[in-house]
């Protein structure tokens, strides 16, 4: 189970890495990296929680409560 979970927690800090840099592509050249717009996902994301009231509050806490260390 270990093994498993240090691979997962790996596999997220890699794409905790790439994030940035893929933001940081899109604002300096204007195209998605990869073919991921990061930005306009990330938008869609955000909207998504904004238009569920209530709900999408609870839903955005518990996506973000798998990004607190415990």
């Amino acid at each position: 189970m270990n093994y498993v979970t240090g691979f997962f927690d790996g596999l997220v800090a890699i794409f905790m890495a790439i994030v940035p840099v893929s933001i940081l592509w899109t604002v300096l050249s204007g195209g998605a990296l990869f073919g991921f717009d990061v930005i306009a996902n990330f938008t869609a994301m955000i909207d998504g929680f904004a238009t569920a009231g209530f709900t999408g509050l609870l839903a955005l806490l518990f996506v973000g409560s798998f990004f607190i260390k415990k």
